[in-house]
């Protein structure tokens, strides 16, 4: 009984403890708020504000309401530009992320030969997606590009020009990253290998087969892995730039237009308004897919 009251005793001097330490959690807190604000919010709120603006970069900021969405969403440049980025985010979606998730349980499950998949896997992708836009663009020259050398084995009469010829440009962009996915790779490995090993005992002790475990424990459980990775993948379409200005630049017309080259020529023609005004859709997009995805995949919940 004694033990009990000073313990009940000690209580109100353990909170005092924790309050106290909390000071020490906002001082080391406070830089990063600090940058957070500076670096984040700040230039985020100033996109929103100067997106209503009429505004070239040199001068102060007019306000001209909504004029700079309507010019936007009347451009059929911005409009194909929407549509391209919704296959783009539902190729990502599904083969991308796909694609990089198989590669983790090929990698997971240690195959002959795995090693050497890994490497050969994983080097192309620290190369950057400039030098990659610049590799493609042989790859898929209709002169001298290995593509077209070896169709024309097959078919002598073949000639397309990949990236300035429709509708073969939009896929041609779309090789550029498809099959790059070592980011998806690494989230999910890292998953699979936090799976406790009890519970693919478990699961054999039970008479379940390889397929059974995969489908039934480990995707379930690597859930979040998953979703992060679509996230991802989604948000770099958004941003995508480099791939398509150094190959297409947005054409054939406006076959491979994406919202980051029309927020750089907007920039590039001193309509910073505007351009701010591409950068909110873009900044809403990444919202709600960030939205839509922690739902779907429901990452808020804990997997054990």
């Amino acid at each position: 009984m004694n033990a009990i009251r000073r313990r009940w005793a000690l209580r109100p001097r353990a909170g005092r403890l924790e309050r106290a330490n909390y000071k020490w959690i906002y001082l080391f807190l406070l830089p990063t708020v600090i940058i957070f604000v500076l670096f984040y919010a700040v230039p985020i709120v100033q996109v929103f504000v100067t997106s209503f603006t009429r505004w070239d970069g040199f001068t102060s900021p007019e306000f001209n309401g909504l004029r700079n969405y309507i010019n936007m969403f009347t451009n059929s440049a911005f409009l194909q530009a929407l549509k391209n980025l919704f296959f783009w985010c539902l190729v990502a979606a599904v083969l991308h992320v796909g694609f990089g998730t198989l590669v983790a349980f090929v990698l997971f499950h240690k195959p002959r030969g795995w090693k050497l998949t890994r490497a050969v896997f994983m080097i192309p992708n620290v190369i950057s997606a400039a030098a990659w836009a610049m590799i493609y663009r042989f790859i898929f020259n209709n002169d001298f590009g290995v593509l077209n050398t070896v169709i024309r084995f097959f078919d002598p009469d073949f000639n397309v020009q990949w990236f300035y010829q429709s509708p073969w440009a939009f896929w041609a962009v779309t090789l550029t990253w498809l099959f790059y996915a070592v980011i998806v790779t690494l989230i999910v490995l890292g998953d699979l290998m936090n799976i406790p090993m009890e519970l693919g005992e478990a699961a054999k002790l039970d008479g379940a087969t390889g397929w059974q475990f995969i489908r039934h424990i480990q995707l379930p459980l690597c859930r979040g892995a998953i979703g992060t990775s679509v996230i991802c993948s989604l948000t770099a379409r958004i941003a995508m730039y480099e791939q398509i200005s150094l190959t297409t630049a947005g054409g054939p017309g406006n076959d491979t237009m994406s919202l980051s080259i029309l927020l750089v020529n907007g920039i590039l023609d001193y309509r910073y308004g505007y351009a701010n005004a591409v950068g909110v859709v873009m900044f809403l997009i990444g919202l709600v897919i960030l939205f839509v995805v922690n739902r779907l995949f429901r990452m808020d919940e804990t997997d054990y």
